[in-house]
């Protein structure tokens, strides 16, 4: 039984950005008895599912602790945290990330305005005309699609949108629109941002995506008919590439990178 005294992983938001635990070169999420940094008794700690039998808490913050100003902590962003912690440790802050912002933005019923009220970890209630509240999860779809030129070289179509913070090209993505089928949302996303048609789509894999609360559902696609038109209020550039000559891709943390290593990896088996 949790006596409330032992030992739990702390996943602590700071304006956004994951406290860390800095020790020469290596970074951790904080662990001990009781939180990291200043809380108040007006702060929601939510509760996680457990790491290596260790309870895992999560709250956030809106100010620096004196802990992090003496150089104890750091502050990373949660993406960027991919290549600091182990891998399970980086799902846990995407969970935490995704319910700490639906706490922040379901305090008032959006059906009456009435103050919400905390049921279970995950579940909320309206004080007035008693609408349940839970955590909802945006569905996006990402495509990698193939084509093979005159000589018979395959090649994937790689894409930068406009809302990239680097030169990275990735590919085709977009969110799934009410109605929509998953297999229609590429059909239409690929056709609205690239005037292509494709054909043979399959299923590949899916990533959470706690940016802010999202899952990535990727599928594969053969190139079919259509010249290249880029949506210049969606995509700056583009174009078709092979393995020789690729851009700058994504990092591992995505499933795009998935998606590009897999096409990668199989021309070379």
């Amino acid at each position: 039984m949790n006596t409330g005294n032992e030992d739990k992983y702390w996943f602590v938001f700071i304006s956004g950005s994951l406290l860390l635990e800095k020790t020469d070169e290596t970074y951790s999420v904080p662990v001990s008895d009781t939180p990291p940094t200043k809380v108040h008794e007006w702060t929601y700690i939510q509760h996680l599912p457990s790491i290596d039998g260790k309870e895992c808490m999560a709250y956030t913050i809106n100010t620096p602790s004196e802990s992090l100003i003496n150089g104890k902590y750091v502050t990373v962003g949660l993406r960027a945290s991919f290549k600091l912690i182990p891998i399970i440790f980086y799902n846990m802050a995407g969970k935490a990330s995704e319910l700490l912002y639906w706490d922040q933005s379901t305090k008032y019923c959006g059906v009456c305005g009435a103050p919400t009220k905390r049921m279970t970890n995950i579940s909320k209630k309206c004080t007035h005309c008693g609408k349940e509240i839970w955590p909802q999860v945006a569905p996006a779809v990402i495509v990698r699609i193939r084509q093979k030129d005159s000589s018979g070289k395959e090649r994937i179509l790689l894409v930068h949108a406009r809302n990239f913070k680097s030169n990275f090209y990735g590919l085709v993505a977009g969110f799934v629109e009410t109605g929509e089928s998953l297999e229609e949302t590429i059909q239409r996303e690929v056709k609205e941002e690239t005037s292509l048609t494709i054909k043979n789509i399959k299923y590949f894999g899916s990533q959470s995506w706690p940016y802010p609360s999202g899952i990535m559902i990727a599928f594969t696609a053969d190139y079919d008919s259509g010249e290249l038109l880029l949506q210049e209020e969606e995509l700056s550039y583009g174009g078709w590439f092979e393995p020789d000559n690729m851009p700058q891709i994504p990092d591992k943390a995505s499933i795009a990178r998935r998606l590009i290593d897999d096409w990668i990896d199989n021309l070379k088996s």
